[in-house]
């Protein structure tokens, strides 16, 4: 059974027309989404801005009930499930948004960010909580010098590493990575992703990697689905069917990439 199943999902906002108040627009952000993630397995989900994704991720996660469809996590359906089940899923399912700084309470030290989930779900003495969050820190490439650090002492990609290793503290099944290095330049990015695949391993997590980045995308993903529009418009069981692809949005996306160095970059024109 696969550990993510996502169903026929479709959502829409509704938004008031201020020209005439009796008329609400509707506007579907997803359209009949269906895909499945496998345990040790990276999902990732390409897409331009507006396609939907970041909706998509907010129901994954629970906290946008979708129009119709299932979510399903170890086989429990998120929306329906018993306070206990829902309890156990939120620890086994974490996230890393973009914005490494609003990610986190900006009062708290490094160790008090990563100890919020262990205090909200471990039980563990005050010296064991301590040598943990010293070993997430190690394991994330930074140190116990950070312990007492505050979020502006540190860097956007240092930041996203503390990020990470609160999300990783509890061993969860799966991560919810929502453009978690998009914001990165392109050392700390590449950084970045090579932590994520080691720990990848390490743990046996699985991924569900939401990005406009296709090099990004194409680095950690084992499968890429493509989001247009709200719809799900293609799928690649291996890295190579993507470039290989005609379908016009993943044309556009390739032709869209710069190379790393301006010297090779070409200028395109339309006309």
């Amino acid at each position: 059974m696969s550990l993510l199943q996502v169903k026929e999902i479709s959502h829409s906002y509704r938004s008031r027309n201020f020209f005439n108040w009796k008329k609400n627009e509707s506007q579907k952000v997803l359209d009949n989404i269906t895909f499945s993630i496998d345990e040790g397995t990276c999902f990732g989900m390409l897409g331009s801005s507006g396609a939907g994704k970041s909706t998509l991720a907010k129901v994954i996660l629970g906290l946008e009930k979708p129009e119709s469809g299932k979510v399903l996590f170890q086989g429990h359906n998120f929306y329906t499930a018993d306070k206990q089940i829902r309890h156990k899923i939120r620890r086994d399912l974490q996230v890393v948004f973009q914005d490494s700084y609003s990610s986190v309470n900006p009062r708290l030290t490094a160790e008090h960010i990563i100890a919020e989930p262990l205090e909200n779900y471990e039980k563990l003495t005050v010296a064991e909580q301590k040598r943990t969050i010293i070993h997430l820190l190690e394991r994330v490439g930074l140190n116990e010098t950070d312990l007492k650090k505050y979020p502006h002492q540190f860097s956007g990609g240092q930041l996203q590493r503390i990020n990470i290793a609160r999300a990783i503290s509890l061993k969860p099944k799966l991560i919810v990575l929502d453009e978690s290095v998009s914001s990165l330049d392109m050392v700390n990015k590449n950084l970045i992703l090579d932590l994520l695949m080691e720990l990848k391993d390490e743990f046996g997590l699985s991924y569900f990697f939401i990005t406009h980045d296709i090099k990004a995308a194409y680095t950690i993903s084992d499968t890429i689905g493509i989001l247009d529009k709200g719809k799900l418009v293609e799928f690649y069981d291996t890295k190579n069917q993507f470039f290989s692809s005609e379908h016009h949005v993943v044309k556009e996306m390739r032709n869209s990439i710069l190379a790393e160095h301006p010297r090779y970059r070409t200028i395109r024109s339309n006309h």
